[in-house]
Order: C-alpha cells, then structure tokens, then sequence
C-alpha cells in the first residue's frame, strides 16, 4: 500500500508542483573531472614580461615626477626591486632606459647617483596625463563595474591600490575620483576597518557582461543565433575557448566542456548568495566573474594574488584560483617572473591585446621609447629621431619582429602541445603550483 501512496504523490507532484527554479536544479556536481596537463604559451609569456618591465619603468616615473625635488637617488630605489616586481637590481633596472631616466651626481654628495626625467620622459608624462583625463568618463564606469560585481559594492583600498596599472586607474584615484564624482563613490570604514571605497549609485546599463556585449553585436552582425535563444530562454551563453593544440580533439574534454556550456549563465553582476557553494552553478558562476574582471582590465590579465585580495568581495570560495587550471581554454596561468599571472585567452591575438584603448595605446610608445634607450644607450641620445617620429615609424618595426617571432614561437608550441605528455592524466596544479602558494 505504502509504494502505491509513494507512487500517485509522485505523479502529482510532478504535474502539480511548480518546476524547480534554475539554481535548484543544478545543486548537485555532474561535470565530468579532466585533469590537464600545464602546457606553456610563448607568446603570452613574452607579453607578461614586457609588461613587467613596462609598469616598473611607469611606476619609477611617477615617484620621480611626484618627488619635490625632480629626482630620486639610487640609495632610495634600492629596496624598491620586489615592489617593482623585477628580477634585477633597480639601479641595473632605470640604467638600461636612458632615454626616460637622466642619471647625475648628487649636489652635495658627488658619489651618490641620482635619476631625474628625460626630455622624452617629461614629455610622455604630460601625454600620460592628457590621455587619462580624456578617458576619465571610461575609467569612472570601470571602476564602478568592479565594485558592482562586489557583495556589499564596496572593496578595500589596500586591495584596490594594487590593481591601478591593470585597470588603467589615475595614481591617487581614491581622493580625486571621490572628490570629483561624490555622488557615486565615497570612501567608508567597513567592517573590518579598513578603509573601503563604496559605490552609491548603481547603474544598470553598465550591469551588463562584456560575454553578453560580445553576443549582443554577433547578433546585430546576423551571426548571434545562440544570443537569441539566450535571450527567449531557451539556452545558455557560451564562454569563448581557445584551447593549446590537441586539447580540444579529446572526447572527454569535448563532452566536459560541452555539459559546462549548457549551464545557465549567471551575470557577475547578479546576487549570488542564494546558490550553492559546492554547485556546477556556482562553477559556471565563479568563471564568469572571473571572466568578467580580466575583461575589464586594460591588458586582460593580472596577478593571481590580487584576485585573492577580493575574494571575500567577489564571492569567490577559497581555491577558486583553481578554476584557472581547471579551464585553460578561457584562461592562461604564467609563471614569468617570479610571480603567477593569470590572462583571458580571447583578450589576446596574434601575440596583441585585442581593444587596446588609448592609454594603452600610449603604453606601447612608452614601451618604445625604453626599447630604443636600451639599444642606444651607448651610442648617445643624439642617434633619436624626434619622439612623434620614432613613436610612428618604430610601432612598424616592432609589429614585423613580433609577427616573425610569433611564428618561431608557435611551431615551438605545437611541437611541445603535440606531445602525449601533454593530455589526460597528470594534475595541471602541481605544474603550476598549489592554491595556497
């Protein structure tokens, strides 16, 4: 009698009853466990270590430019190496770029060298500045993207500080925004007292994914039908995958990424706290957010440890840095100088960040002018052609050697990618080191 009762409140309920809403139904895990192998992308690793020696010679320009006296002494940067994050000596450092950085004795203590601002480096500086405020209005709704993808729309300082360069934000953003914008941003004691910058006004057209940007203008190019199914809720956004040579052709990670795909998209910009922690929503979530900030970042990539300083902030369960091993299709982990930076694969083509917007773009002439100091350093600055000049004509050269070098790169990565080692059975943390490092 008892199976029959069990069985007519099965078949009401299931008639009756309401369907289960989304995040209920995707509280249990269904993905299929693949364990990849780390395999190394020249090319990205190249543009990591570019733009480690590009912020380091940024970051010694502005403490020059804020200094009083116009200068700083190589006693002073000494101990700057690890907060530069380069693997020299920071006198070997700023001697290499002539161009930017003037050495010359101390006025009073004729053995102790000091550095001051170029011609050329005053002169990028003053650029810098005018390129910034042009772009203001752009980096006020960045900014206000990150905090809106926060719990309570509020981060500390101490962890917004170290992301300045990545998201293209002014040196001293946290009094001149706040004070220029008061009615969006206000600095705020939390409830740990540190110092938070809080966001007071939610915008909700900026509330909308670069993810869902990117298939809303595949639909107006008539190529979007997925987007439009998305949209009539009958199917899931899919994250962009770019997987190393061979990956892809696995039917285990197929079949993986696939089930992955079909999961509902949940926005970044949406309250999580109502699903599952231990879910394949979550999951799905979790890289969504992620893909979410790297986006916004002016190069689509940062340090891993600066992700972890928002963890809390962000919603983030605690080794969530091993979704960037687990799915190396979206992102890719380098080990470049002595530190782990994670980047968005789809931000990066052909060796060159995709969108680069114009700060950016004069990053890249900063970047010039120090190559050419390094090759002329012994040869004088009179060999320099005038900056506007050398800006223009060395951006052709720089492209044909990258584009050359590209190519050596990649037959080495087919080669290494080609290789057995590099598929099932070998667990990709262990290469590129533990959650807790």
């Amino acid at each position: 009698m008892n199976w029959r009762i069990k069985a007519l409140f099965s078949t009401i309920s299931s008639t009756l009853l309401p369907r289960q809403t989304l995040a209920d139904h995707h509280q249990i895990r269904t993905l299929v466990r693949v364990r990849l192998k780390w395999v190394k992308n020249r090319s990205l690793d190249h543009i990591i270590e570019t733009q480690t020696d590009l912020k380091a010679a940024f970051l010694l320009k502005d403490a020059i430019a804020r200094s009083s006296t116009g200068h700083v002494t190589s006693k002073s940067i000494a101990a700057w190496q690890k907060l530069l994050g380069l693997t020299i000596p920071t006198l070997r450092f700023i001697r290499r770029y002539p161009t930017l950085f003037e050495e010359f004795p101390h006025p009073k203590f004729p053995s102790l060298p000091c550095f001051r601002l170029t011609n050329y480096g005053s002169m990028l500086h003053k650029q810098e500045q005018l390129v910034s405020q042009s772009l203001e209005s752009d980096t006020v709704d960045r900014l206000s993207r990150v905090l809106m993808m926060t719990r309570d729309q509020m981060a500390p300082l101490q962890s917004l500080h170290p992301l300045q360069w990545d998201l293209g934000l002014p040196d001293d953003f946290d009094q001149t925004l706040v004070k220029k914008y008061p009615d969006r941003f206000r600095v705020v004691k939390g409830s740990n007292g540190l110092n938070c910058l809080k966001l007071l006004q939610w915008r909700s057209e900026l509330a909308v994914s670069e993810l869902q940007k990117g298939n809303e203008r595949a639909e107006l190019n008539s190529v979007g039908e997925e987007f439009r199914k998305f949209r009539r809720g009958q199917t899931a956004l899919a994250f962009p995958m770019s997987f190393p040579r061979g990956y892809g052709a696995q039917k285990k990670v197929k079949a993986w990424m696939e089930e992955f795909q079909k999961l509902p998209y949940v926005s970044p910009y949406e309250d999580s706290r109502g699903i599952d922690p231990n879910s394949n929503l979550m999951e799905k979530r979790v890289v969504g957010v992620l893909h979410e900030f790297l986006s916004l970042t002016l190069y689509k990539k940062t340090k891993r440890n600066y992700l972890r300083n928002l963890r809390a902030e962000l919603n983030l369960p605690h080794k969530f840095t091993r979704i960037f091993t687990r799915y190396p299709g979206i992102f890719y982990l380098s080990l470049k100088c002595k530190t782990t930076t994670v980047a968005l694969r789809e931000g990066y083509r052909r060796g060159k960040v995709v969108d680069l917007n114009a700060l950016g773009r004069h990053r890249e002439k900063f970047y010039y002018v120090m190559r050419t100091g390094l090759i002329h350093r012994n040869k004088g600055l009179d060999l320099l052609p005038q900056l506007d000049d050398l800006a223009n004509e060395g951006k052709e050269e720089l492209e044909e050697e990258e584009e050359s070098e590209e190519e050596e790169e990649v037959s080495e990565e087919e080669e290494v990618e080609m290789s057995d080692r590099c598929y099932e059975g070998v667990d990709l943390e262990s290469e590129v080191g533990s959650d807790e490092d």
